[in-house]
């Protein structure tokens, strides 16, 4: 049994609230801070989330933080902001947090504006701190209920994730250590690009055998990629890799595959889609995974097409059809 610790909770969302619940089932004090006060406010008053879980009654131990310097303060600090909000979020709390702290990494992305991975951005900000990178298939509302979830935990020094793990884990709650930092996030962020494919083809009544095409051939776009950048091809078989290639991409619940199915239905255009789908991790990523990939000369079709659909206005029906060509063509490739 770990020692009973404090965790900070950056980022009052879904994923930050359902993290909240997994330290707080281990008997851990939690503090969430996130920029909407309302959600501290509520959680404090009424042990409830004002917008997420409406239906769970939240543990007593955790509490809502009037501000980031109190999370700041806690020896594990969980980052669950969206990607595009890391570098300004991390900016801010630095100067509060405290050196022997390990700071784990929550988000999927990839930094459009600088195509750095979430601990390259942590990195520059915090160069002198433990971090570890959290990932893996976790629809957040099973993980809040407690049903059985495995994650990756990702750091160059195993005691880091170690130490993340023995906080964090617990019997639906089961970590999987890894060094390869790199592997977890190309895997993490990709995924979502890649549903957004899927959603697309479902809204195309493409079929079963296309998806598993699809599929298929993102995992070795991913798994190139991620050798590219100095990662483990390996990595790929983790929970962060086909684990959660496997939820995003085949089921409605994924925000990223929805978000794709409304794409292909072509009933409104993106931009609206985008404003009425909350946080979709893989639109942006999409831009910023085809740009990696350009730097790294790595053939990645796949997020290439999805980018081309969703940022240079790119005829959905010939850029799948393209693309399926594509695949049956270079099936070894």
């Amino acid at each position: 049994m770990a020692e009973l610790v404090t965790v900070g909770i950056i980022g009052g969302g879904a994923w930050g609230t359902a993290l909240a619940t997994v330290a707080a089932r281990n008997n851990h004090r939690v503090m969430v801070w996130d920029i909407n006060p309302d959600i501290g406010q509520s959680i404090n008053r009424y042990h409830q989330h004002p917008f997420a879980f409406p239906d769970i009654l939240l543990n007593e131990n955790i509490s809502g933080a009037e501000n980031i310097e109190e999370v700041c303060k806690c020896p594990l600090i969980l980052a669950a902001v969206p990607s595009q909000f890391m570098r300004e979020t991390l900016a801010r709390a630095e100067k509060h947090i405290e050196s022997e702290a390990i700071v784990a990494l929550c988000a999927k992305g990839i930094e459009i504006d600088s195509g750095k991975l979430m601990s390259e951005v942590a990195e520059t900000i915090l160069p002198e701190l433990s971090i570890v990178v959290l990932s893996g298939p976790t629809f957040a509302a099973e993980v809040a209920t407690g049903l059985p979830t495995a994650i990756t935990l990702a750091a160059e020094n195993k005691t880091d994730a170690s130490f993340v793990a023995e906080i964090l884990g617990h019997h639906t709650f089961r970590p999987y250590l890894s060094n390869d930092l790199i592997g977890a996030q190309i895997s993490g962020a990709a995924k979502n690009v890649l549903a957004i494919a899927c959603g697309i083809a479902s809204a195309k009544s493409l079929g079963q055998n296309a998806a598993a095409a699809l599929i298929t051939r993102g995992i070795a776009e991913i798994g190139r990629l991620s050798a590219a950048m100095g990662g483990s091809e390996l990595s790929i078989m983790e929970p962060a890799g086909i684990g959660d290639i496997v939820l995003t991409c085949t089921s409605s619940q994924s925000r990223n595959f929805s978000f794709g199915h409304q794409v292909g239905q072509e009933k409104a255009e993106i931009p609206a889609l985008i404003q009425s789908s909350g946080t979709v991790e893989g639109f942006m990523t999409a831009a910023s995974i085809t740009q990696l990939s350009q730097k790294y000369a790595v053939e990645m079709p796949i997020m290439k097409a999805v980018s081309d659909v969703l940022h240079n206005h790119a005829q959905i029906d010939y850029t799948i059809s393209k693309l399926l060509t594509r695949l049956l063509e270079h099936s070894l490739n």
